[in-house]
């Protein structure tokens, strides 16, 4: 594999010898001051005390923006097995944030830091894409979760994203955790997803492709182009991600709580797992092909709008139904895949942005709710009986 990833003829070759629905787990967090909850510039001293850990020095991982620290479970040949290691390094950072003085949160966004503060993290890399994006990049401080799961067959993940785009509104709405920016309720349940793909290029919901082929067509004519020198640089909300053999999903929140994120997980798996396994019976037949862009746009807006709040438009039916009766619908629906994976799927009361909203109707300062999140994703991520 070349170090862009933009070999297509390599990047076929690894998802024809890709494994079915092995899992990898990235999540972000957001490095605080234990007191203030003001966003601190530590990642370089963080990452390089994860450098001396066992666990960490190959879990930790940088993104972008040096108040953020990624933590990453690396391939595991199952969910459960994915989710144990990730839990082990989810302590593990905690604990490590801990002795060096500093917090970690998961939210979306964070409710007041301003984005003209924040600096890219120095490497050559993050210094081209700076370069690159300009006030893109600096604008992005948000948060969230990816997860892959192994694809076997490049046409077959080309099908498996094109399918997937459907459901990302729905992930969106039930991770929806960033109702508050710039010291305001923004009105939004995930105004992170207002920040990230709609100002990033080549991001949010991609149109169909089809086929690997017509897939490579469009990716070798952006590198003709030179609109991109690596594959990393296609930041749509589902992906073949060419190093990997996965199908990545992106769309989501960060997670305030630990079993939440888990769960979310376990979802996304699942609902991956199962458009793979619908596509095998059924191809392109049956419903008649995939929604339309327009279609799933009008979904995301309510997603990001009025998150579980929302009511989804089923185009195929002509109406209107309650996100939580979708989300139902969808854990239903992905039971053969829940079998075959192993997992269970924890639908929670209600998602981070409606427990925030919940609490600033009640008179709670912002402050607090954010003082309180973090107190939560602590309790809930560096307690490994809790996340296990």
């Amino acid at each position: 594999m070349t170090s862009s990833g933009l070999d297509l003829n390599q990047v076929r070759e690894v998802f024809e010898a890709s494994t079915d629905f092995t899992i990898g787990i990235e999540e972000e967090f957001a490095i605080v001051d234990p007191s203030s909850f003001e966003l601190e510039h530590r990642f370089v001293d963080l990452y390089e005390r994860c450098q001396g850990h066992e666990l960490l020095a190959e879990s930790a991982a940088g993104e972008l923006i040096d108040t953020e620290i990624e933590i990453r479970s690396g391939r595991g040949a199952t969910f459960a097995e994915a989710m144990e290691h990730q839990t082990k390094c989810r302590v593990a950072l905690f604990a490590l944030a801990e002795q060096m003085g500093l917090a970690l949160a998961a939210t979306g966004t964070h409710p007041w830091a301003a984005y003209r503060d924040q600096r890219i993290i120095d490497t050559q890399h993050y210094r081209r894409l700076k370069g690159d994006l300009q006030w893109v990049a600096q604008r992005n401080n948000t948060w969230s979760l990816h997860l892959h799961i192994g694809i076997n067959g490049a046409d077959r993940a080309i099908a498996v994203c094109d399918w997937l785009r459907e459901l990302l509104p729905l992930l969106l709405a039930v991770s929806a955790n960033s109702p508050f920016l710039d010291r305001r309720d923004t009105g939004l349940h995930s105004v992170r997803t207002e920040i990230f793909t709609r100002v990033f290029p080549r991001c949010g919901i991609p149109s169909t492709f089809g086929t690997w082929a017509e897939y490579a067509e469009f990716v070798q004519t952006l590198v003709r182009m030179n609109s991109i020198v690596e594959s990393t640089q296609l930041w749509w909300s589902v992906r073949p991600h060419h190093r990997f053999g996965t199908v990545e999903v992106r769309i989501c929140d960060a997670q305030t709580r630990g079993d939440e994120s888990s769960a979310l997980l376990a979802l996304i798996a699942a609902c991956t797992a199962q458009t793979a396994l619908d596509y095998d019976r059924h191809g392109y037949d049956g419903a008649g092909g995939p929604l339309r862009d327009r279609e799933i746009e009008e979904n995301l807006w309510r997603a990001i709008r009025y998150g579980m709040d929302a009511k989804m438009i089923d185009f195929r039916r002509g109406a209107e139904v309650e996100a939580r009766r979708v989300l139902e619908q969808i854990v239903e629906w992905t039971a053969p895949a829940r079998e075959r994976l192993g997992v269970e799927v924890a639908l929670p009361e209600a998602n981070g942005a409606q427990r925030s909203r919940r609490a600033l109707r009640d008179g709670r300062p912002m402050e607090e709710i954010y003082k309180d999140a973090v107190a939560e994703t602590k309790r809930t991520y560096g307690v490994e009986e809790l996340v296990g």
